[in-house]
């Protein structure tokens, strides 16, 4: 996963800037834009039933806060789980999770339960610092949840949530970059299509997304 010093000096400060633009939000912003995430999830991904583990991340630097989402599934027997950093060079493990699971501080600082049980989540919801028109996510630079996706098969179904101002041209993708496989800003839904993220309407999401969960446990099970 090595970058070449160009493109790892580019990457940073496009991360920074984007870091520092996200992070200089207004209160009252941050929250309308927020509460319009939640409204879209909650149309695109709401139909999730007790059959499904819901991966999140806890909230860092300003990011969409979605353990609120997370708690709505959960009425509905959707499990959730946070990710645990196992080490350097490695996926992530992820363990699950609900208020009052006992706790740790991790990579970053970022909280990850401390001994609970491990899960296989079946969707992702995945903090950008950016993401660009075809759906290549920039992160923190760990390379983390790349090596936890290359790993799964079925892979997690992803959907990359954030703010309209992660928008990024191209991250100038690399063979391991992952592509999320749709996007969730304040402004609406998107899944990736031929050409890039499309704009859709909820019954299309929710209808593009369940046909490629299906196309991926199909391949999965056909590979044993």
């Amino acid at each position: 996963m090595a970058l070449s010093p160009e493109l790892a000096a580019w990457r940073s400060v496009q991360r920074h800037s984007l870091l520092r633009a996200r992070q200089a939000v207004p209160a009252a912003a941050h929250a309308a834009w927020s509460a319009s995430i939640n409204a879209w999830l909650n149309a695109g991904l709401g139909h999730l039933g007790r059959d499904w583990v819901l991966g999140l991340c806890w909230p860092f630097r300003a990011e969409f806060d979605a353990r609120h989402f997370a708690a709505r599934l959960r009425r509905f027997g959707v499990q959730s789980a946070l990710p645990v950093v196992r080490g350097a060079g490695l996926g992530l493990a992820f363990r699950a999770w609900s208020p009052g699971t006992a706790m740790e501080r991790g990579a970053y600082g970022i909280p990850y339960p401390r001994d609970s049980a491990v899960l296989r989540p079946d969707l992702l919801l995945m903090p950008p610092v950016g993401i660009d028109a075809q759906g290549f996510r920039l992160g923190y630079g760990g390379g983390y949840f790349d090596r936890t996706l290359a790993a799964q098969h079925p892979r997690a179904l992803c959907v990359a949530v954030g703010f309209e101002i992660s928008r990024i041209p191209s991250i100038q993708p690399q063979a391991h970059d992952i592509g999320m496989d749709a996007l969730v800003t304040e402004r609406g839904l998107q899944v990736k299509g031929s050409s890039g993220l499309e704009a859709v309407d909820a019954a299309q999401f929710r209808q593009r997304l369940t046909e490629l969960g299906a196309q991926r446990a199909y391949r999965a099970q056909g590979a044993r």
